[in-house]
């Protein structure tokens, strides 16, 4: 298999895992559950970007976005 190859494939499971830990935090009923679901997709949005899998001002966008969301969750 060909270095492009496994890139490709490694970055489509990565793009993946990044939607769905969107999806968990997005997922959340209570704010406690969605503080520890973003704080995970935290780390892995900016080990991502980092890697240059998404784009790093991509990655801010879904973090302010999920933050917002968590912040408007009740206890």
């Amino acid at each position: 298999m060909k270095t492009g190859s496994a890139a490709r494939l490694r970055n489509r499971a990565d793009r993946s895992e990044y939607r769905a830990a969107e999806k968990r935090v997005l997922a959340a009923q209570t704010k406690a559950v969605g503080e520890v679901e973003l704080r995970k997709a935290f780390e892995l949005f900016d080990r991502l970007a980092s890697k240059g899998v998404v784009h790093r001002n991509t990655a801010s966008r879904h973090k302010a976005r999920l933050s917002r969301h968590v912040s408007s969750l009740t206890s």
